[in-house]
């Protein structure tokens, strides 16, 4: 094994070449876990605090316990790992669209796959997160009108940065319209993104949302001397809805 670098697993998938690596900045330096899917990164361990940040503000943000949480996208686990971390989180379901990812958790070929395939709470389902949401079955085909606490989307770089072009239409009104249906009233909805704010975006939130906001978080680079960062767009249901 070279010490600096390693390709750990490559799929030929419906949407592209998807490769898992792990490599060294520096000899002494840590690994960095990194999933690419054609040229582009579907997500690095090398910046994690926007992933972590979309589960701990999120749920900082709800009340109650035994939580029901959605997630919608598993790279490396993070955010589910930080999901994970709440006690009073009682079941969480996650959605991931590429089976070999969730493959590779299950087999803990990545870092985080015992804590994240191995947690009793924890379900790990295949299908497209977009899709479910507009189906009545949605996201638990057992319980067809089952309403969830939470629901955490890092699926696309953001809404106008995509990873595949068929996402250009999920997050507009009525994609948002049918996953806030999902929600129990009071219930709250975040989503991550790598990119400016989304003045359309935000728009959207506030005609289904209340309590609308976007956080920032900040992160130190070593690619250049100001911090990079990555955007948390929160609301929170209106409890008169239903």
């Amino acid at each position: 094994m070279n010490e600096m670098f390693e390709e750990l697993a490559w799929e030929n998938t419906p949407i592209g070449e998807l490769v898992l690596r792990r490599r060294r900045l520096r000899l002494e330096s840590e690994d960095i876990w990194e999933i690419k899917l054609n040229d582009g990164y579907l997500m690095s361990s090398q910046f994690v605090e926007g992933e972590i940040a979309l589960a701990d503000l999120a749920l900082a943000t709800v009340d109650g316990n035994d939580l029901d949480v959605v997630i919608g996208g598993l790279g490396l686990g993070y955010t589910v790992q930080a999901t994970l971390r709440d006690e009073r989180v009682g079941k969480l379901t996650v959605i991931e669209l590429i089976p070999q990812v969730i493959a590779w958790h299950r087999r803990h070929l990545l870092p985080l796959g015992e804590a994240v395939a191995g947690d009793r709470r924890c379900r790990l389902r295949e299908g497209d997160f977009f899709t479910l949401a507009k189906k009545v079955g949605g996201f638990d085909a057992a319980d067809p009108d089952k309403l969830h606490d939470v629901i955490l989307i890092d699926i696309d770089h953001s809404t106008t940065h995509f990873i595949d072009p068929a996402s250009a239409s999920f997050y507009d009104a009525d994609a948002i319209a049918a996953i806030i249906r999902k929600l129990k009233p009071d219930g709250v909805f975040a989503l991550w993104s790598t990119d400016a704010e989304d003045g359309a975006f935000v728009g959207v939130l506030h005609a289904n949302l209340q309590d609308v906001r976007v956080e920032r978080v900040e992160f130190p680079t070593p690619y250049r001397d100001e911090p990079a960062f990555n955007l948390i767009y929160i609301g929170r249901k209106p409890a008169s809805c239903s």
